[in-house]
């Protein structure tokens, strides 16, 4: 296994339209992650998305291309393996399982997000507009590594944000301050083709001005959006 830094996988994700989240260790408490030479990983480092970045890089990509399911979530699985093939490092995705790795923990403890009114983690650059997509794990702590980062900052800018326009966005009021009414979204989006949120995405997510910059491509906002509603077909 080479031996990995905080450039090579920065500069690995960049390659493929991606960036390091962040890396953490692995605690006593956390459950083990064998690797394939036998050995427990003593790091976890996260990989994902924001801004246009990723957009022209998979939409490039044979999984865009070929008209199967998942279509990201195997173009992800293949950009990890090939980052960490010459790190000996093994492939961790958010959708594996049961049992599903603790992704949510371990981007909280990486540090620099905050749970928002509407559920997703608001970064302080990035907003709304971000993703965890992958995670390997490594045998050695990448050099470089300065430590776990505060959310402390991030959680201020919700918590001094007055008019919270992000609740009041939604046209059926699907977010509030009891959470996330997932069905009332999705049926008003199925039974109305001309709803705004089909072609700029989910308004309430547009609505958060932090992070403006970062905002995804409407193309790729259509994209998410046309995955959420793929589900919620199967669903009803």
């Amino acid at each position: 296994m080479t031996g990995a830094t905080l450039d090579t996988l920065r500069d690995a994700a960049a390659a493929h339209g991606m960036l390091l989240r962040g890396v953490l260790a692995v605690q006593p408490a956390d459950e083990a992650i064998v690797l394939a030479n036998g050995r427990e990983a003593v790091a976890i480092a996260l990989f994902g998305n924001t801004g246009d970045a990723l957009w022209p890089v998979f939409t490039a990509s044979a999984e865009y291309r070929d008209g199967e399911r998942h279509p990201l979530d195997r173009w992800s699985r293949r950009v990890a393996t090939i980052i960490a093939a010459p790190l000996g490092a093994r492939v961790l995705m958010p959708n594996d399982g049961p049992p599903h790795l603790p992704f949510l923990s371990w981007a909280e403890r990486a540090g620099g997000v905050t749970q928002s009114p509407i559920g997703l983690f608001l970064h302080r650059e990035y907003g709304l507009w971000h993703a965890y997509r992958f995670a390997l794990a490594l045998g050695e702590m990448p050099e470089g590594v300065a430590g776990t980062t505060t959310s402390r900052d991030a959680a201020a800018i919700c918590a001094n944000c007055v008019a919270r326009p992000c609740l009041t966005a939604c046209p059926v009021g699907a977010f509030t301050n009891d959470g996330y009414a997932v069905d009332r979204c999705a049926e008003y989006l199925l039974d109305d083709e001309d709803a705004p949120c089909h072609g700029s995405g989910c308004l309430a997510r547009v609505a958060c001005p932090v992070g403006a910059a970062a905002r995804y491509p409407e193309a790729q906002r259509r994209f998410h959006m046309a995955s959420f509603l793929r589900g919620a077909r199967e669903r009803r």
